[in-house]
């Protein structure tokens, strides 16, 4: 027993001792701290998640390595912060954040060789408030990749390689507030794209591919203030869409090749309109507007454009407000709108086969016909309604014809249908001795011997 003082050293070099044997060692070439438990392994070319990081860490930073595959057990279920960013990681196990709900903040970015990821790989990932995967090579992104994550609020996917969202892809991302799809080639914004997303904040979509927006694209988007949409395709852009984001401020739609004709009418009244930040607007045509900013013509110069209706075009009587030209839809794949126009490939692409148009009514001197006649010329006359009608017999209400259209040949043959007069009612001639004698015919005999009585006073 040691006695004096240097007892008191030899205890106090005893509990050290007997400390760092039950403290978990740091892995190799790592940093480790205390309060909070981090584990610092950035940037010395590790191929594998280091074996032997505290079972207890909190922090994992091990972003700037050659990390190919993250297994399940390559972390603990007490990490908060998890920095992967800058590996060549290839394939993550479903599984390996199974658990872990306390993670926080994830970042996989800039790890170009992933591809793709799991739809449950995220599972359970309930205070998640930053997701980053930036720069993934990502090229679609499975339905509910994202489901349970309601405390998310960051979300970066820029720098990918996505075409196509799939609906309701954010629908739980209850407290989402930016979303970064910037730098994708994503080439339309369907109606329910952004569906859930009720307080997002910022939205960048610039330098993609983005032809063609429908008008609800932006309908859950109440809270929006910043919305990039520059250096994309669009030639046009529904003012309805825009007229859904009551709290925007900041808006760019600068570099987008502008067609300032009579669609652009709509856009053009919302920019007059607008009282927050945005871009130019220059158009490309029509030749005479090239080069000329959009939000500073007068409306007298954006040219007008007659439907079938006698509408202006760019007039709430008369556009098409689908923020879509139906021409770029039949150049782009877009399966799901059932009134896209065919490709016709004899004639004018704007022209479209009607369907049959709906008999007139019967009239005197228009013979009837058998039904092998009417089957025979049936086709011919919608070939020649196409030719002769042309554009001005498609409308904006979906499809919908216009009957009163010249186009029709005057002398078709449409079935004559006999209909019978309601009982007691006869039919009426030319004559008027025959109309006195049938109006005298529905009178009851009581009433003509009243009548009789009359005179002879």
């Amino acid at each position: 027993v040691l006695r004096g003082p240097l007892s008191y050293g030899g205890v106090e070099l005893l509990l050290v001792l007997w400390g760092l044997d039950l403290s978990q060692p740091c892995p190799r070439h790592c940093i480790c701290y205390t309060s909070p438990s981090t584990v610092s392994c950035q940037a010395h070319n590790f191929h594998a998640v280091p074996e032997g990081i505290p079972a207890q860490s909190e922090r994992v930073f091990l972003q700037n390595n050659k990390i190919q595959r993250l297994l399940r057990g390559h972390f603990s279920p007490t990490t908060t912060m998890l920095w992967l960013y800058s590996n060549n990681i290839s394939y993550i196990q479903p599984s390996t954040f199974h658990g872990f709900d306390r993670l926080e903040e994830l970042d996989l970015g800039d790890n170009r060789h992933l591809k793709a990821v799991a739809s449950d790989t995220f599972l359970g990932l309930g205070r998640l408030h930053a997701l980053h995967l930036y720069h993934c090579g990502l090229i679609s992104l499975p339905p509910g990749i994202f489901a349970g994550l309601h405390n998310l609020q960051y979300l970066y996917l820029q720098d990918n390689q996505l075409e196509f969202l799939e609906d309701d892809l954010f629908i739980d991302l209850l407290n989402l507030s930016h979303l970064f799809l910037h730098g994708n080639r994503l080439w339309s914004l369907r109606q329910n794209t952004f569906r859930g997303l009720g307080v997002l904040d910022r939205l960048l979509l610039h330098q993609n591919r983005i032809q063609w927006v429908d008008r609800q694209a932006f309908h859950d988007l109440r809270r929006l203030t910043t919305l990039y949409l520059f250096n994309n395709s669009l030639t046009e852009l529904s003012g309805v869409s825009l007229t859904l984001l009551p709290a925007l401020e900041y808006l760019r739609l600068n570099d987008n090749p502008w067609e300032c004709d009579c669609k652009a009418l709509s856009l053009w009244d919302w920019l007059r309109r607008f009282r927050g930040s945005t871009s130019s607007l220059i158009c490309v045509s029509p030749p005479e507007l090239v080069g000329k900013d959009l939000k500073m013509l007068k409306k007298e110069q954006l040219p007008s454009c007659m439907s079938s209706e006698g509408h202006p075009r760019g007039s709430p009587g008369g556009e098409m407000e689908q923020g879509e030209s139906l021409n770029h839809l039949n150049r782009h794949r877009v399966h799901h709108n059932h009134h896209q126009r065919p490709y016709l490939p004899h004639g004018d692409q704007y022209s479209l086969p009607s369907p049959s148009p709906l008999p007139r009514p019967p009239k005197g001197g228009r013979r009837n016909c058998t039904r092998r006649g009417r089957k025979a010329k049936g086709g011919h006359n919608e070939v020649q309604l196409l030719r002769d009608g042309g554009e001005k017999d498609y409308t904006a209400d979906r499809g919908k014809y216009d009957l009163s259209a010249s186009g029709r040949r005057k002398n078709k043959c449409i079935p004559r249908t006999s209909v019978g007069p309601p009982i007691g009612v006869q039919r009426a001639n030319n004559k008027a001795g025959s109309h006195l004698a049938d109006y005298l015919s529905c009178l009851s005999p009581a009433l003509l011997l009243s009548l009789f009585f009359v005179i002879l006073r």
